[in-house]
């Protein structure tokens, strides 16, 4: 089979397509680049986006604390996203990441910008969050005894998550 004729390729990347769909993992972030972007709306401004992620990589060190919510006490996953959130684009996100999970608007893979929020599910609920700063990395404040931090989508544990974006 030769693919230099657009219909050989476009038959190719349709039938992969197809197989793809057929398994019964849940959807994995790809670092693949996507072409056919959609415009999802936002009640955040792009320049305010930016804003967050900034704001966002520049609490990185900060010390995880259950509940927390300033930079000061430290944060959870919930309370930093609330936190960036409020400070740099005036927007009151919900506390927990359950509430999160259904906050915004979804935004697929091929669509994501900086200052997004990232949600985990091992399964059907959300149970952890962090904000999309580009380039395949988010911040995020992990567990107890870390500090909030910068990590890769498709680290060998983020990666096995089963992975949604969600834009305020």
């Amino acid at each position: 089979m030769t693919l230099d004729k657009p219909f050989g390729i476009t038959t190719v990347i349709l039938a992969a397509a197809l197989l793809s769909a057929c398994g019964t993992a849940p959807p994995r972030y790809s670092a693949l680049p996507d072409y056919s972007s959609v415009d999802v709306p936002s009640r955040v401004s792009p320049e305010q986006s930016t804003d967050v992620t900034i704001y966002a990589m520049g609490l990185v060190g900060t010390p995880y604390r259950y509940g927390g919510n300033t930079p000061d006490s430290g944060f959870d996953c919930s309370g930093l996203i609330g936190h960036v959130y409020r400070a740099r684009a005036g927007v009151q996100p919900p506390r927990t990441v359950a509430q999160l999970q259904d906050w915004g608007q979804s935004v697929p893979n091929n669509s994501i910008r900086t200052g997004d929020l990232v949600l985990f599910s091992p399964r059907n609920q959300a149970t952890h969050a962090g904000i999309y700063v580009g380039n395949g990395r988010f911040v995020h404040a992990p567990s107890t005894g870390g500090v909030v931090r910068l990590d890769r989508l498709d680290s060998s544990y983020w990666s096995r998550q089963q992975i949604a974006f969600r834009r305020p």
